[in-house]
């Protein structure tokens, strides 16, 4: 069984959460403030973190930052206005997902659920390593070198680079992206993958007027144009 933890500071939403997840399968644990919820990161096993972003002391974003120094355990952050969401994945700060309130518990659930089917490994058959004359992403280690220096990125980076990596020239829509990185139907704005790659071009050094790894098909979505080794 998979756990859980949700961290939130209002009990009326972390009682109906753990109803739904409960209902679900998954073993639920409470935190009702960021450090608490650092305390328990440090001692116990989680699968997912279903953590709410404005709490009073340490916030949800602190939380996150410290926790992606250490675990890359799944993380779905609660906001409370959909405008941040731009925001929060501008940050780069790691999340895998991200929901607005008021939200439904049964649209988290699903989200709970489709974040828990995604694979941070790689799928037997893909190449171990991908090689370009810039960069190198070594899909097994999860570790990508541009202009031959490390580059940190989040899981949702990663995942994103690797996808349009994994096929030069191809040009993928961002809906057809949200099902390969997202792994699910996503619920929101379909301009949650143009903020990621904004992200990722900044990591990686590259330019969005003159790209040398990911270029904008307009009207359409993203394509990955870094030549092969």
């Amino acid at each position: 069984m998979t756990q859980v933890l949700v961290v939130d500071d209002e009990p009326h939403i972390r009682s109906v959460l753990r109803g739904y997840l409960e209902s679900d399968g998954h073993v639920v644990s409470e935190a009702v403030d960021g450090e608490t919820a650092l305390d328990l990161l440090r001692r116990d096993r989680f699968d997912l973190v279903l953590l709410d972003v404005m709490m009073p002391g340490v916030d949800g974003l602190e939380v996150l930052r410290r926790l992606r120094a250490t675990s890359d355990v799944y993380v779905i952050l609660v906001t409370a206005r959909t405008e941040e969401v731009d925001k929060l994945v501008g940050l780069g700060v790691g999340a895998d997902d991200y929901i607005t309130k008021p939200f439904s518990p049964r649209e988290v659930a699903a989200r709970v659920k489709a974040v828990l089917r995604r694979d941070r490994g790689h799928r037997t058959g893909d190449p171990d390593t991908l090689r370009f004359e810039r960069l190198v992403i070594d899909v097994a280690g999860r570790e990508v070198t541009a202009d031959d220096r490390p580059v940190a990125l989040s899981s949702l980076e990663f995942d994103l680079l690797t996808a349009l990596a994994a096929a030069p020239g191809r040009v993928f829509s961002r809906r057809q992206l949200l099902e390969r990185v997202w792994g699910y139907d996503f619920y929101g704005d379909e301009r949650v993958v143009d903020v990621h790659v904004r992200s990722l071009r900044a990591r990686l050094g590259d330019d969005a007027a003159d790209p040398h790894l990911i270029a904008t098909v307009r009207g359409v979505g993203y394509k990955f144009v870094g030549r092969q080794r």
